[in-house]
């Protein structure tokens, strides 16, 4: 059976398109991926933010504490405290189909499923002569804390205080929305 490149060349790019975006700052409503909160007291929120596997450590922590601070606003409140922190990292291993790219002596070069052979010239795609199969590693993080809000000055003798409009501040450019990401 013979599949046209062309039809292999848009299924790939589907593939990779829909795949290659780290998870945005988004509330985990319909997917575990993203932010949620839950109210524990009047002040006092367990928040956490889960990415997929293009989420770094660095970005999960950070829209972490953004949400603790847009909490805090929202709240009335100043300044937060981070009374537990905790960190999750999972990983697994992931096998798919191996893409592998040959060069032959023939005279015609393409993408596509296809079989390897000097005879068939060169192009990129399945290749049932290599092992068939890719194995990496997936991480993915979650950050997870129980915080309290506060109103006024922040202690500054508290590490684990912060400021909520400075978080805003700081963070704020650095926070990446669903309809920031490029379709």
């Amino acid at each position: 059976m013979r599949i046209s490149p062309l039809i292999a060349l848009a299924t790939a790019g589907l593939i990779l398109t829909a795949c290659a975006t780290a998870t945005p700052y988004q509330a985990a409503i319909d997917s575990s991926r993203g932010y949620s909160e839950q109210s524990i007291e009047s002040n006092r929120y367990r928040v956490s933010f889960s990415g997929n596997s293009l989420t770094n450590l660095d970005t999960v922590e950070n829209y972490l504490l953004y949400r603790s601070a847009e909490l805090t606003k929202q709240s009335g409140y100043d300044y937060f405290i981070i009374a537990d922190r905790n960190t999750e990292k999972k990983e697994r291993t992931s096998y798919g189909p191996a893409f592998s790219s040959r060069f032959g002596y023939g005279g015609h070069y393409g993408f596509g499923w296809s079989y390897y052979s000097p005879f068939h010239g060169y192009g990129y795609g399945y290749d049932p002569f290599y092992n068939g199969y890719d194995m990496r590693q997936i991480t993915r993080y979650t950050a997870t804390a129980e915080m309290a809000m506060y109103r006024g000055q922040k202690p500054d003798s508290n590490e684990q205080a912060y400021q909520a409009d400075e978080v805003l501040a700081k963070l704020g450019a650095t926070i990446v929305r669903p309809e920031d990401i490029k379709r």
